[in-house]
């Protein structure tokens, strides 16, 4: 099991930075009034609403957004980091990543989507972290849950899920450390010394907006890869707003039956225990998993999910 940073207490500071894409300030002000309001300081990075339009509108350009994540892993004042959200960036920045300070006193690191890179760099390096919200999507509608189960998880507390049966699971128990995160960026890794260590492990992915070819092509190429054949279990996160939006009936849900079949497909040859729709991705009700953490998973007519 990975290290995992101290537990934070009432009145600790949480830098909220924007590694990648760029946002509004009235995107975020919800989300920073949820950390006042659940009794933490939220400390605004230097280049947090910051723009830079280089073929996509990024939070600044690769030095300011490097400088903000390098300030918020290592200044000692701050107690979490929590990315504003995702979008595309983060590759940019592993490179340059500082962790100096943060390895004498690791904290936490929030977001998911793009934010996997980062994710799967802590993990090379030895370090757990939250596969959770952002702080922009608090504005859209994103359930209560989602956001006080990650506050449980900051304040030490482990979480325990349990879901129902799915026509696609794959009975058996496992326990391993979790890895994953966006199937894009995982799948973007691969072959770079960031990618995850995918030897007994348990992946979970998910994704948004991707052509089925597309979602097949990243699951062709882990195959070759050969990480069907190193990991111990897989968990099938959020599949939304997949394929054509004219032809899919279920392109505004949050799990997609023709993505869960097309994966189905691509594993079958396989025999590990394997959940669908667990409730974590691009979704409202995003339940939040801690990435480096050792979680035992059943599956049976029920699911349960033990970190």
């Amino acid at each position: 099991m990975k290290i995992f940073p101290k537990s934070l207490k009432k009145g600790d500071k949480i830098a909220i930075i924007s590694p990648a894409g760029s946002v509004e300030p009235t995107q975020l002000e919800k989300g920073i009034d949820m950390i006042r309001s659940k009794g933490f300081e939220p400390v605004l990075g230097e280049h947090l609403y910051t723009k830079f339009s280089n073929g996509y509108n990024y939070a600044g350009t690769e030095g300011q957004r490097l400088k903000d994540i390098n300030w918020a892993l290592n200044d000692s004042e701050i107690s979490a980091v929590w990315a504003s959200r995702g979008g595309y960036g983060c590759q940019h920045l592993v490179e340059g990543l500082n962790l100096k300070e943060f390895t004498k006193d690791p904290k936490w690191y929030i977001g998911y989507s793009d934010n996997t890179v980062i994710q799967s760099y802590l993990f090379k390096k030895g370090f757990a972290s939250i596969q959770g919200q952002t702080i922009k999507t608090s504005s859209f509608g994103v359930t209560e849950d989602s956001y006080d189960l990650l506050f449980d998880i900051l304040k030490g507390k482990r979480p325990k899920y349990s879901l129902g049966s799915n026509q696609f699971n794959r009975q058996g128990n496992i326990e391993g450390e979790l890895i994953g995160g966006n199937l894009a960026l995982i799948y973007a890794l691969l072959g770079t010394k960031y990618s995850f260590d995918f030897k007994d492990r348990i992946l979970f992915i998910e994704d948004i907006g991707e052509n089925f070819y597309a979602l097949d092509r990243m699951m062709m190429s882990l195959e070759l890869a050969g990480v069907f054949k190193k990991i111990k279990g897989l968990i099938v996160g959020g599949m939304t707003n997949m394929g054509d939006e004219k032809d899919n009936k279920q392109y505004e849900e949050s799990f997609d039956e023709f993505a869960n079949k097309l994966i189905s497909e691509r594993i079958a040859k396989y025999n590990f225990p394997t959940v669908f729709d667990f409730p974590n991705g691009h979704i409202k009700d995003n339940r939040p998993l801690i990435i480096g953490s050792q979680v035992k998973i059943k599956v049976n007519d029920k699911v349960k999910v033990e970190f």
